[in-house]
């Protein structure tokens, strides 16, 4: 069995290609960087250089397989680059789910979202839910078209499609928003829990490779599967965090509505100063949404199953701890940012004094 991989040195691709490989497939992934290629060679796949904006990059790499998968994305929250989201997620998706459909591929796994959805006001929704809501980033909109622009009118022409929609996805190695809180839990940087009731679908992404292979194997063409684990409120999840670490969790809690409205202001500092992604003005914007969605369709279907939070959470928590610096450099790196910060206090304290002189 040869399968097709594009996004194979993401987060929830590397697992993919691994899983495929013990599988026994021959696995091509795409690659357009020499540390990628190195990183898919050192696993045991075939290269092919391309990227999925250039179709004909792909074509030959692509020829002759029995599945391809679509992970490649783009994903960031804050600094939104709205052609190049459009560049990737929509035109990138259309040129490779076409090409797939060209080649007479057997099975197309496209990796969509939950976000599609948009805000699901709290309800807890399956594959039939259509979202009404605003998008609250560009990954949000630009994964929308592609989903009902691009591979959703595949399928009405005939095109192998399935699709396949996580949530959140976390476990080791994890550098999105969630994995960027626990790591700050962790360390003790978290001085606020900030919109507590923003409710997230937390998926392990071992799971989810396991989901995106039992899609082929198992899955009907033209269906989509909701890859998901419990939907939990930001605020109850940083409690668990507390209870597995034994660390305590922030007094402080701060609701969705007396954050968002400084979202702009944030925009406007994202243009002069280099923000974090959970800092930006995206980030807020979400804050108070509710990203809930069920994955009975995959449990009955795909026999799809999932590890529980406690073991998931455990083994992403081992990660940070083996990974995070020694107490002894991050106190350093606090010594270095206080000094830091008084030399600008002490400067702007100088500048003021030499401004008041001139002008006496």
């Amino acid at each position: 069995m040869k399968a097709f991989v594009t996004g194979g040195t993401g987060f929830v691709g590397r697992r993919v290609v691994r899983k495929l490989l013990e599988r026994g497939y021959t696995v091509y992934a795409l690659a357009r960087s020499a540390e990628s290629a190195a990183l898919l060679e050192k696993m045991g796949a075939t290269v092919v250089w391309g990227d999925i904006t250039d179709a004909a990059s792909m074509r030959e790499g692509m020829r002759g397989s029995d599945v391809v998968f679509h992970l490649a994305a783009w994903y960031k929250l804050g600094g939104a680059s709205r052609v190049e989201a459009n560049r990737i997620n929509v035109a990138g998706t259309r040129k490779t789910l076409r090409l797939a459909h060209e080649l007479s591929v057997p099975r197309i796994i496209y990796v969509s979202t939950v976000n599609v959805f948009g805000d699901t006001l709290g309800e807890l929704v399956d594959e039939s839910y259509v979202g009404q809501g605003a998008f609250f980033s560009e990954y949000e909109r630009t994964k929308w078209l592609a989903h009902y622009k691009v591979a959703l009118p595949l399928i009405q022409r005939a095109a192998p499609v399935i699709i396949v929609m996580p949530g959140v996805v976390y476990g080791p190695g994890d550098k999105s928003v969630i994995g960027q809180l626990m790591r700050l839990f962790y360390l003790e940087k978290l001085p606020v829990v900030p919109a507590p009731e923003t409710i997230l679908s937390y998926t392990h992404v071992d799971d989810i490779a396991d989901g995106l292979i039992l899609a082929v194997e198992k899955g009907r063409i033209g269906e989509s599967y909701i890859l998901t684990g419990p939907a939990v409120p930001l605020g109850e999840m940083i409690d668990f965090w507390g209870q597995l670490t034994a660390k305590r969790p922030p007094l402080l809690r701060v609701p969705a509505k007396l954050l968002r409205p400084f979202a702009p202001l944030l925009g406007v500092l994202e243009r002069f100063v280099r923000l974090p992604e959970w800092l930006s003005q995206e980030a807020l914007q979400s804050l108070g949404a509710s990203y809930a969605a069920r994955a009975d369709k995959a449990r009955a279907e795909l026999g799809w199953t999932t590890r529980s939070l406690h073991t998931g959470m455990l083994e992403t928590f081992a990660d940070i701890a083996a990974t995070a610096p020694p107490p002894p450099v991050i106190a350093a790196a606090r010594q270095r940012r206080t000094a830091a910060l008084g030399l600008v206090a002490v400067a702007s304290l100088l500048f003021f004094w030499l401004l008041a002189r001139r002008k006496s």
